[in-house]
């Protein structure tokens, strides 16, 4: 008997259903040679600093720096207590370890520094002498899991990618122990609230940071252009833009202005024609980065933590690749396999005979390829799916599927226009675009920029029929949303396109790509930044952080992209474990030095804890018991027999208007069914007031808001 051990029950289903295995029991399934156990994640956490010695308790200045000399694990913990369910699984597993006909154990956790962390963890603790197994799967299909349990192999060959686990693990711990415990108590006022730090928390706040003071900085100069308008022999027109050594735009309005009147029923001649074929290829294929970024952008509401969340689904549900990887290209002994999704996604479609296999090597390149290959789907088509499931689906199925289409053709037109009988240093240059074969857009349309110019030859004359001068001025950057950040964590600020990312920055990187999402979901929970719509900006605190806190290493891209470096290089084998610990107790040595010493101003005041008011401030809509404040919100008294009445604190809607709920304003409404509000702002940061309503509609049990101006 052999005993695998899952990540997930969700997985452990996958391989007892691919075993065949029928009997399910209490926390596992048992079948003739498999019994298929899981776990729930990480069911071992590291001690905290107070298990190591009691004195951690209470936070002092004096206990810090604090390295332990051996890192120890505990069972997961639940609100300061173990987890009641994490330890009677380990429980579980230790006992179906020491049966005595179970021979060896196979770990089946992710292929990845988690999913190896958790297996070995849990296979440590069991301490039994029998052999250990790795199975290294991309995706959950049936055919997958009886292959990767053919080709298991020894657990003691991916000691390096454990140690790149454990390395993060121990760093990542030690970092935020000691800095986030002496920031608090060096730079907050008030209670119950710490200033989190953390290896890859504090470089992604300064990309938003920087973002932040680039537009504030920015100095919007003028700069104008000259259009004129020209009638050809045949009576078409077209328009052309004035260059001067291939420079459309110009700093003084008077240099275009002089040209002006030089145009004016003027005669002109087609200098010069070019038409130019070009070929467009579809995008590479998705790394979870950019499947979040494609996602967040195109549709509202999705965040890159939700993506990852439902891409998980999906890998979980054996339609997709394991999504959390950094590739954008497949490993070139994947050919047969390809085809044989690609034939199973394509049938039924329009366009199903122009999608026809090949061995490219924009989509075949073990160059490209970083422990997983890009996310594609399996062979298992879906045949029901949530509406979230579904975009996510849509997205990699269509990726996936364009790698295999014709490329789209479109024709480029030149057209240089000189004015006769004068002297003008410039020209007028005209450009064109027709598409000529539409090719993989039918399967995903792009948005289209066709602009077609009249048939014109050398040598025809012209004539000048209009001319204008526009305005325009230069425009501050804009601010960063989901899809930018991602894009500037993952080449670590390096200006770069795909393909050199995948070459010149193996590993530099601001995180990877299974933490990028939780780093950018934990700077919104925790305050450092707040999120209006799509785009990301520093709050108060945030900037504080960034412009007074003096470990300033851990601002430095360059700094967090070389740790994220050299934990790759252990994973491979080429880094030392031991020499990468040693640099991060040094750099908190010299971080915890740094803020004992320093005499800067306090970052975060938070209010101290008050009794909770009792004050009734109207009768609840639905049910007519008392509405009261609570830290979160406004909400009815009623609440524990089933009334869901509330205004939320931290609503959306008043959010998008830059303002929160007051007690005045929840009185009114209350009363008055709405409530007169000063100081709301629109987009573009006009001060208004208006009626606010909030009321429910009919037929509907949720409450919404109705604005009046």
């Amino acid at each position: 008997m052999k005993l695998i051990l899952a990540e997930k029950p969700s997985v452990a289903k996958n391989i007892a259903d691919a075993l065949k295995i029928k009997g399910k029991k209490d926390g596992y399934y048992e079948g003739t040679e498999y019994i298929v156990t899981w776990a729930f994640g990480h069911l071992l956490q590291l001690y905290d600093a107070k298990d190591y010695d009691n004195k951690y308790t209470k936070w002092s200045m004096d206990n810090f720096p604090f390295i332990p000399v051996a890192f120890k694990y505990k069972v997961r913990t639940k609100q300061q207590r173990p987890d009641a369910g994490a330890k009677k699984q380990l429980t579980l597993i230790h006992r179906l370890a020491k049966r005595k006909d179970v021979i060896s154990l196979i770990s089946a956790c992710d292929y990845d520094r988690e999913g190896q962390l958790i297996g070995d963890s849990i296979i440590s603790s069991l301490k039994v002498d029998k052999p250990v197994f790795r199975v290294l799967l991309n995706e959950w299909t049936e055919t997958e899991v009886l292959k990767g349990l053919q080709e298991a192999r020894p657990n003691s060959e991916l000691a390096s990618l454990r140690d790149a686990g454990l390395s993060r693990q121990w760093a990542d711990w030690a970092i935020g122990i000691n800095l986030t415990s002496t920031a608090t108590l060096k730079y907050q006022k008030g209670y119950g609230k710490v200033i989190n730090i953390g290896r890859v928390l504090l470089p992604t706040l300064k990309i938003i940071y920087d973002r932040d003071r680039e537009i504030e900085q920015f100095k919007p100069e003028p700069y104008y252009k000259l259009k004129a308008t020209f009638k050809t022999i045949r009576n078409d027109l077209y328009e052309g833009t004035y260059a001067v050594d291939k420079e459309v735009t110009f700093p003084k309005r008077e240099t275009l202005e002089q040209i002006l009147p030089l145009l004016k029923n003027a005669k002109g001649v087609v200098a010069h024609t070019k038409k130019t074929e070009k070929r467009e290829l579809p995008p590479f294929l998705f790394n979870l980065s950019q499947l979040q970024g494609y996602i967040t952008s195109k549709y509202n509401g999705w965040t890159s933590d939700k993506v990852l969340k439902t891409a998980q689904k999906l890998y979980e549900k054996k339609y997709i690749t394991y999504p959390r990887t950094s590739s954008t290209a497949l490993e070139e002994s994947l050919f047969k396999k390809t085809a044989g999704v690609l034939n199973a996604v394509k049938k039924g479609l329009p366009y199903e005979e122009e999608i026809k296999f090949s061995k490219s090597k924009r989509v075949f390149n073990n160059s490209r390829v970083e422990s997983h290959s890009a996310i594609i789907p399996t062979y298992m088509v879906p045949k029901k799916l949530s509406k979230e499931e579904q975009i996510v689906y849509d997205a990699i199925k269509t990726r996936f599927i364009v790698q295999f289409m014709p490329a789209a053709v479109y024709e480029e037109t030149e057209v240089v226009t000189q004015i006769l009988e004068t002297e003008l240093p410039g020209v007028f240059v005209s450009k064109g675009r027709r598409e000529l074969v539409e090719g993989w857009k039918k399967a995903d349309p792009q948005k289209s920029n066709e602009k077609i110019l009249p048939y014109v030859v050398e040598g025809d004359e012209v004539q000048a029929v209009d001319a204008e001068i526009s305005d325009h001025k230069t425009t501050a950057p804009k601010p960063h949303i989901e899809k930018t950040l991602l894009s500037v964590m993952e080449t670590c600020g390096k200006k770069i396109n795909a393909e050199e990312a995948e070459h010149l920055l193996k590993g530099y990187s601001i995180g990877t790509a299974a933490t990028r999402a939780d780093t950018i979901k934990k700077l919104i929970d925790i305050g450092y930044v707040n999120q209006d719509r799509k785009q990301l900006h520093c709050s108060e605190t945030g900037r504080k952080l960034v412009e007074q806190f003096p470990g300033r290493d851990l601002f430095d891209l360059s700094f967090t992209g070389k740790l994220e470096k050299q934990l790759l290089e252990i994973e491979k084998g080429t880094g030392n474990k031991q020499a990468f610990m040693n640099e991060i107790f040094s750099f908190i040595q010299e971080a915890v030095d740094l803020i004992k010493k320093d005499d800067g101003p306090i970052i975060q005041t938070v209010a101290s804890k008050q009794r909770q008011s009792h004050e009734v401030l109207g009768s609840c809509p639905l049910c007519g018991k008392a509405v009261k404040e609570t830290s979160k919100g406004f909400g009815c008294s009623n609440w524990k027999n089933g009334c869901t009445f509330v205004i939320w604190k931290n609503d959306k809607f008043l959010a998008s208007f830059k303002k929160k709920p007051t007690k005045t304003m929840v009185k009114k409404l209350l009363k008055d069914g709405f409530a007169e509000t000063k100081g709301l702002k629109s987009k573009n940061g006009k001060t208004f007031t208006a009626k606010l309503r909030y009321q429910r509609k009919e037929n509907q049990s949720k409450f919404s808001w109705d604005i009046e101006f």
